[in-house]
């Protein structure tokens, strides 16, 4: 199986993870921080209001009325005759409370439900569906107004009932999260290991659920500040209750003869809300990074040698010398390709065996250019029919791969998008490379998948990826890789996720296509009898080096290297054929075989 671009080793993650606080990992970003620091001091503000003023939010007196900033009065006074910061601090109070009540009765109701619906399906799922969509066909500010006529003018009773009613975005949230979830392999082996449902949910599936629910979380507290402030803004909720919407009904009355009224409140919501939604994302990236965020970007360079190096032979089509690539990780740098050197000559297959883990993929991504920002990659030489590929930049890379070097990865399923039909897929590449009509590339694509043994070439041409089998697919990429005349085929691990048969018919059709276009081809793989089936050399890797490169006739008849032979010793090509099954006839002589087994244990 080939390496994932990225190496980090989960345990090592998981560690750093706890080490590495969630706060300390948001404060690494800077708008983050900004955006805590404008919460904590609205916060503070509110809490702290009377420290900061002498007036009471409700206490009038007529001759402050529309009264200039003063010592008094630092930000004026309002219509009636009210310190207008003082009800600034205090309806910073009704505000936020009203917001953060909304949200957590929300996310009380559509939470579990979501969870639970999510998970376990069935009628609960049915039920609870049918009464979110009863709740959504509700109008939210008419059951908002009967109820403060009918209960209380409290205008948190308004923000419970909001909770309520916007129960449903959480619910539909959660429970699409869960359900992308719950299939994975994963959760089905904590299943079979005896994890009850409880423990699953903790583990496995409220991770996944945490992060979109703090995104959703923020946007409804914002949300519920905006409409806790319209309902004051239209004269609702007690009389005695500051809140930066009645402030805004103020203001607006008096918009002609205190216009900077509208200032304070405007700026108090529109920063708060802002700082809000903000931080919920930095919170949900931070709970998304388990390291360090790398911000340094690939650096690709090519290492002079100590000699000058000798332009390479005409024959040959690539040359690697001293290729390496590491990862930066706390505590240091892990290298996954050290020293790797390696040549394909022109109509050359190079085969590139070994255990997974071995850098095998890592090698390969290399030359096409294909490993993540992080990744450090330097090479004495890295040279492509005469051209170095170091240093090159991603249009100059995007020009040479199809055209200069194709590829054919591991799971065909996974590298066709669903959202295209195959035949899109193919005529893409052709057109940009080969610079052909559409009617051209469409006729080059029908005669590739003919030739790759696809008995109805216009059928798959029109079918998206989900309407063709695994083996289809994987002579699609075949034809893809193919299509735009490629002088290099790199194959990663090609027939890996195909059955026996369809694992013949592929390499059959590989060998093939390179014969009839004198390809070269790099073909990654740990199957020894793909080696033998296809390969003129072989390449052996272990740990990010290579032990042993020999001709493939040369490695299975006398190899080298310990662990060549121990690969080679792991295959059960030629090993003894297992005896015939014997089965006891009677239940004595079961027993007796049994008692033999054990005396022959303990003798051991």
């Amino acid at each position: 199986m080939s390496e994932p671009p990225a190496v980090h080793n989960t345990a090592e993650a998981g560690a750093a993870a706890k080490g590495d606080s969630l706060l300390r990992r948001t404060l690494r970003d800077p708008l983050a921080a900004g955006c805590l620091v404008v919460l904590a001091l609205v916060v503070a503000a509110s809490l702290a209001a009377p420290l900061l003023t002498d007036y009471a939010p409700d206490h009038s007196n007529m001759a402050d009325t529309l009264a200039p900033m003063s010592g008094s009065h630092p930000l004026g006074g309002d219509g009636v005759g009210r310190d207008v910061l003082s009800r600034l601090l205090y309806g910073g109070r009704s505000s936020l409370l009203g917001g953060t009540l909304a949200a957590l009765v929300a996310f009380a109701v559509g939470g579990p439900l979501g969870l639970i619906s999510g998970f376990y399906r069935g009628w609960f799922d049915a039920v609870a569906g049918w009464v979110i969509n009863v709740i959504m066909a509700v109008p939210a500010i008419i059951v908002m107004l009967v109820v403060m006529a009918a209960v209380s003018q409290d205008l948190n009773v308004a923000m419970i009932v909001l909770g309520v009613i916007m129960a449903p975005m959480v619910f539909r949230l959660i429970r699409a999260s869960v359900v992308a979830v719950r299939e994975e392999l994963y959760v089905d082996a904590a299943r079979v290991s005896g994890l009850g449902d409880p423990r699953i949910m903790r583990r496995h599936i409220l991770p996944v659920v945490i992060a979109p629910s703090i995104i959703q979380a923020t946007q409804l507290f914002a949300v519920s500040i905006g409409i806790q402030a319209g309902l004051a803004f239209l004269g609702l909720g007690k009389a005695s209750q500051a809140s930066w919407g009645a402030m805004v009904n103020d203001a607006f009355t008096n918009i002609y003869n205190a216009p900077e009224l509208l200032v304070w409140p405007g700026a108090a919501m529109g920063l708060t809300i802002l700082a809000a939604s903000l931080l919920g994302n930095a919170v949900r990236d931070a709970l998304g990074t388990t390291e360090p965020r790398v911000t340094k970007r690939r650096t690709r360079i090519a290492r002079s040698a100590a000699a000058p190096v000798a332009q390479p032979p005409a024959d040959r089509l690539l040359t690697v010398q001293g290729l390496r690539v590491g990862y930066p990780k706390p505590g240091g740098d892990k290298t996954v390709v050290d020293g790797v050197s390696l040549t394909v000559a022109h109509g050359e297959v190079l085969g590139l065996v070994g255990e997974s883990g071995s850098g095998k993929s890592q090698t390969a991504f290399s030359i096409l250019g294909l490993l993540p920002n992080e990744a450090e990659v330097t090479a004495d030489q890295l040279v492509f029919d005469g051209k170095g590929l170091l240093g090159l930049d991603t249009a100059e890379l995007n020009s040479l791969r199809g055209r200069g070097i194709g590829y054919i990865p591991q799971e065909p399923m996974s590298n066709l998008d669903p959202c295209f039909r195959i035949g899109s897929h193919l005529v893409e590449p052709i057109r940009k490379h080969l610079k052909l009509s559409r009617a051209e590339a469409r006729a080059k694509a029908l005669a590739l998948l003919e030739r790759v043994g696809i008995a109805d070439p216009e059928r798959v041409f029109r079918s998206y990826p989900h309407q063709i089998s695994g083996g289809m697919a994987q002579r699609v990429l075949i034809a893809g890789a193919v299509s735009c005349d490629p002088r290099l085929l790199i194959a990663d691990e090609p027939t890996t996720a195909l059955d026996v048969t369809v694992q013949a018919e592929v390499l059959d059709l590989m060998r093939e296509l390179q014969q009839e276009r004198r390809m070269s081809m790099i073909l990654v793989t740990h199957d020894f009898g793909v080696v033998a089936d296809i390969c003129d050399r072989v390449a052996v890797m272990q740990t990010g080096r290579i032990v042993e490169t020999a001709p493939v006739r040369q490695i299975f008849a006398a190899p080298e290297h310990p662990y060549t032979r121990t690969l080679l010793d792991s295959t059960l090509e030629g090993g003894p054929a297992r005896g015939a099954l014997r089965m006891p006839a009677t239940a004595e002589e079961t027993a007796e075989e049994i008692a033999k087994g054990t005396v022959k244990e303990a003798a051991s």
